[in-house]
């Protein structure tokens, strides 16, 4: 199995493989740019009143399935109410 490997990174595998991982290190480093720009976003709006924490939260919920979360509400209301009787 050794020896295929080799062959193929013998062959033009080793420039496919570096292609790919260079394709790779762009997204990450894309990635991070995003995350910055999101996490300045986030200060702006902690910055104007705003929860970034509750702010996070609504997003996630927006992009859940709307059946999915109506069903995590009732099961919260369910969980809370339950709570709230001890």
């Amino acid at each position: 199995m050794t020896k295929d490997l080799e062959f193929q990174v013998g062959d033009n595998a080793a420039g496919r493989l570096l292609g790919l991982i260079q394709r790779i290190e762009r997204l990450n480093e894309e990635r991070d740019a995003l995350g910055d720009d999101i996490k300045e976003v986030f200060a702006e709006a902690k910055g104007e009143g705003f929860d970034p924490k509750t702010m996070r939260k609504v997003i996630s919920l927006r992009k859940m399935d709307p059946g999915q979360r109506k069903e995590m509400e009732a099961q919260i209301k369910t969980y809370m109410a339950a709570l709230e009787g001890k």
